[in-house]
């Protein structure tokens, strides 16, 4: 009779330990999948001269990262809300898993694309990660712990490409890094064991939309890969064209038939909704700033300063610790302050004062790059702008969409901002290798003042939608 209630005395604490445990193990989790992104670009020379590749072969290690990233996010992100989100992001754990082990096993080129493919995987984890949220905590606690999930998604870009400059050295094993990810892969696949609580699907069961999955698994890739490639295959080849024109048509095919079916893999309402499309929008124009900045300012102070007239000279690690790591530190700080931020007021004006804040970081650059000060400051400014819009994104989402569809609505969003970090290195990659100091391929400072003006029009872009969302959001109520 009396071991009952022992039974429950002793199972309280235990769930009240995995209660405050879960948004610091979510944290570390979705930390993954931007440092899976992040942690392979420095490698990338190293691995075309081990493996005596070409740039073009070696590229398609991160090209097909994005392909396999395209295709999972939005399905997998549905099947959370279906099933339950914490049997998926089990299931993803292990295909990185699996991928991992494929990169450090073998050392040639098809085992490492296929890795990186099953690595490609991890995009999934913040999508379910936020489904996993919703389920398993108080509303007053969901915007709180969106914000610092968000801050982890963004700061583990900047913690990727530190540890890949630290691990990394001139003739050592590219794999060394591949290592790395490996072990963090075990430790989330045991702590996501141990603390994701088991919450029921809630999205809808009856039947799945096998030709909704086929639209994606072709439409979605077809962009991204004229993106991803058509620096490389040249940007008005067939090839490209073909590319992003099938993409293209695929994809508005692909949206007819959700529209129709009775039961949609991605309702249209989650793309279009007047509440949820300003989302979407912002996510990629976020994603270009993003991406803009990182790629941008990483190559800027590598550049030799008595070559150009510009420029620090710096080293890959030096790069990664002396003007990258400031200002993830300013991001880590940023994501214990954004989620109390998100919740105390509206996350659609949250984003707008974070786009703001980024405007300003990239005026900064544009006008003052001459002195290590000045671009540290002007990279933690725009760090702060990433990780707060970050965490008002998802907050918005969940603000306008049912319960039933919050992984495949955040998966969405996820994908929106894959694609507005491919456009913008396209973008980068083009711009640099057009304005040169003549007779040499080097860009000029100029160069490199145009993209910091893109990084600056896409953050104000992205504070005009979520000023329309906030307009939206007046008008609903």
């Amino acid at each position: 009779m009396t071991q009952a209630p022992d039974r429950a005395h002793l199972a309280a604490p235990e769930s009240a330990c995995r209660s405050a445990l879960l948004v610091p193990a979510l944290c570390f989790i979705v930390m993954i999948t931007s440092m899976m992104q992040t942690a392979v670009v420095p490698l990338l020379p190293a691995i075309a001269v081990q493996l005596d590749v070409g740039t073009d072969a070696v590229g398609w290690t991160v090209t097909a990262n994005l392909l396999a990233a395209a295709v999972c996010t939005p399905l997998l992100g549905h099947l959370a809300d279906r099933h339950g989100p914490r049997r998926v992001m089990l299931a993803v754990l292990g295909a990185v898993l699996i991928g991992s082990v494929l990169c450090v096993a073998w050392n040639g080129l098809p085992s490492l694309i296929a890795g990186r493919v099953l690595q490609g995987v991890s995009y999934a984890l913040f999508p379910v990660g936020v489904a996993v949220v919703r389920g398993a905590l108080g509303a007053h606690r969901v915007p709180m712990a969106l914000g610092v999930m968000s801050g982890a998604l963004s700061v583990g870009g900047g913690v990727g490409m530190i540890a890949a400059g630290l691990l990394y050295t001139e003739g050592a094993d590219y794999r060394r890094v591949f290592w790395m990810l490996l072990v963090l892969t075990v430790l989330a696949m045991v702590v996501g064991w141990r603390v994701i609580p088991h919450t029921p699907g809630s999205g809808p069961r009856d039947g799945f939309d096998f030709w909704g999955m086929v639209g994606l698994a072709f439409g979605l890739p077809g962009l991204l890969l004229a993106l991803a490639q058509g620096g490389t295959w040249g940007w008005l080849s067939l090839r490209t064209f073909g590319c992003a024109v099938t993409g293209a048509l695929v994809l508005a095919a692909w949206h007819r038939h959700e529209r129709r079916t009775t039961a949609p893999l991605i309702a249209p309402a989650l793309l279009t909704a007047r509440l949820v499309a300003p989302a979407h929008v912002a996510a990629f124009l976020v994603g270009v700033a993003m991406f803009v900045q990182f790629l941008a300012v990483a190559t800027f102070v590598q550049i030799s300063r008595e070559e150009a007239g510009y420029g620090f000279d710096a080293s890959v690690l030096e790069t990664s610790l002396v003007y990258l790591l400031p200002g993830q530190l300013a991001g880590m700080a940023a994501a214990a302050v954004s989620g109390l931020v998100v919740r105390r007021f509206p996350a659609h004006k949250v984003l707008t004062a974070a786009c703001a804040v980024g405007v300003c970081g990239f005026v900064m650059l544009i006008l003052a790059h001459d002195y290590t000060w000045q671009v540290i400051t002007a990279v933690a400014v725009i760090n702060v702008f990433v990780i707060v819009a970050y965490g008002a994104l998802p907050s918005m989402l969940i603000g306008s969409s049912p319960p039933g569809s919050t992984g495949a609505v955040n998966g969405i969003n996820a994908i929106a901002r894959t694609f507005g970090s491919s456009l913008a290195s396209a973008l980068v990659a083009v711009l640099l290798a057009t304005i040169t100091i003549p007779g040499t391929s080097t860009p000029t400072e100029q160069a490199y003042i145009v993209v910091f003006a893109v990084g600056g029009a896409a953050a104000f872009a992205a504070g005009l939608v979520a000023v329309t969302a906030r307009r939206f959001a007046k008008c609903k109520t």
